[in-house]
């Protein structure tokens, strides 16, 4: 049977007591969009790229922004025409095959479980600074338990946690602009316009020359990552078509102004040189330098919430990613059990996962656990790569067979698919140059390995129709 047939019923497929509720609004859809990719990686992690890049890290950041805008839009693309709770796992099974969709999907659901954990713990931390007489893993399973249990509810639930973690980080950074403008052009009070004496001074715009910026690159495009789960939630709410073609125009743009404006104000107003940036964050530093008043306890509960949000949105990706899998039969029946319109064994499972996470970064934080982290360092990478090649291969498709499904199009393809691939090509190269990094390619190489084989071996043995293109 070709794959372009639509597949008679299996009934060897998980059965639901019912299907995923549509419960996500397009309010929901549009903060997912906007805030999934704001996460404390922005707010902390920027610093030590502006270390390595200086100035230049505003070109980073355009860099890694213009490669995320592309794959964004090749996702757009196929949700728009199939929203699926599976995402690109699905595009990549209809385009390349079983095996493809199960090493993107599984792959993908294990970098959602150990960010989870990752979260987790940076949460607790902060909290902890509080509260010292209250141990870090206790705050951690509070944490997990309202996650876990916001997921276990209505989506809609989910939804409305997510529209209010978004609104306040982005209104976070909106006032840090505003701010930041102001001081730039010299009219904040007891301040004076810098000029480009930042930009230029202290070694130049590239003071790190080649090798700083592509320090900067690697970590500015690991710091978009999160945008995928808006193509997962779409399939849930109210309008998906519409609903994540309008969340991916809108939210591309936005996003490279939050990412790439918050980099050339802090650039712009601090010396790349100072410690501060590195030490506290390029946002506490750049607001204490304005001497804005308890700069580091606001921005300390931004990155509060925006980690929060970040074990939210993942512990609902997650859940979906193995609810869909399954329902493919792609994993163990058990976690495509759906009731109340919620897959609440795999919410369940996906939470245990990243709790354990966490335990073993108080067990054993020098071998397994940093061997979690750099598992999980490149996967981003390689998800990008099956959504590129999969709407290289499905866009012909549909143009032959569903031409009315081209909600969103893809800019000047195929040609722009491809500038993509080669830009992935090239950070895999980066990657590999780079000591701090080359590792993590290895053990991402080697997880993407061995579950292309589970997905292959599956493929060869198992009886199941392939999924309708």
């Amino acid at each position: 049977m070709s794959r372009t047939t639509a597949p008679a019923q299996n009934d060897s497929r998980p059965q639901t007591d019912s299907p995923l509720t549509h419960g996500l609004k397009q309010r929901h859809l549009s903060m997912i969009a906007l805030g999934g990719v704001i996460g404390a990686g922005l707010f902390v992690g920027s610093g030590t790229a502006i270390a390595a890049a200086g100035p230049s890290i505003i070109l980073a950041y355009a860099i890694s922004g213009a490669l995320v805008m592309l794959v964004m839009r090749m996702l757009g693309e196929m949700s728009a025409a199939n929203p699926a709770s599976g995402s690109f796992s699905v595009h990549a099974e209809r385009a390349i095959g079983p095996w493809a969709g199960f090493t993107a999907g599984w792959a993908f659901w294990f970098l959602l479980c150990v960010a989870v954990g990752l979260e987790g713990i940076g949460a607790a931390g902060i909290v902890h600074g509080w509260l010292p007489g209250v141990p870090e893993w206790a705050l951690v399973a509070v944490f997990m338990l309202l996650f876990c249990g916001t997921n276990l509810a209505a989506v809609k639930n989910f939804g409305e946690f997510e529209f209010w973690f978004a609104a306040l980080k982005i209104g976070a950074i909106v006032l840090f602009l505003v701010i930041g403008v102001l001081a730039i052009v010299g009219v904040l009070p007891d301040t004076s316009a810098p000029g480009l004496t930042n930009l230029t001074g202290q070694g130049g715009f590239m003071p790190n020359g080649s090798e700083g910026l592509i320090v900067g690159l690697l970590a500015s495009v690991f710091a978009y990552g999160g945008l995928e789960t808006v193509t997962i939630a779409a399939a849930e709410s109210e309008h998906p078509v519409q609903g994540v073609a309008k969340a991916v125009r809108t939210a591309m743009w936005r996003i490279a102004i939050f990412y790439i404006g918050s980099m050339a104000v802090v650039v712009t107003l601090l010396p790349w040189t100072a410690k501060d940036i590195a030490t506290k964050g390029p946002y506490v530093a750049t607001l204490d330098y304005l001497g804005i008043p308890a700069a580091s306890h606001i921005m300390n509960v931004v990155i509060l919430i925006a980690l929060l949000s970040a074990m939210n949105a993942n512990i609902y990706g997650a859940s979906r990613m193995a609810g869909s899998l399954v329902s493919r039969g792609q994993g163990p029946k058990v976690l495509g059990k759906i009731s109340g319109g919620v897959p609440r064994v795999a919410v369940l499972v996906s939470s245990a996962f990243g709790f354990v996470c966490v335990l073993l970064s108080y067990w054993r934080p020098d071998d397994i656990f940093q061997w979690l982290l750099n598992t999980i360092g490149a996967i981003i990478l390689v998800v990008w790569f099956f959504i590129a090649a999969s709407q290289l291969l499905l866009r012909r498709r549909l143009e032959r067979e569903s031409p009315e499904k081209l909600v969103v199009k893809m800019w000047l393809y195929p040609w722009l698919t491809w500038i993509a691939l080669l830009g992935m090509a090239v950070v895999f190269v980066l990657m590999a140059r780079e000591d701090g990094t080359r590792v993590q390619l290895y053990y991402t190489g080697g997880l993407t390995l061995v579950l292309a084989i589970i997905g292959y071996i599956r493929q060869r043995t198992s009886t199941q129709t392939p999924i309708d293109a």
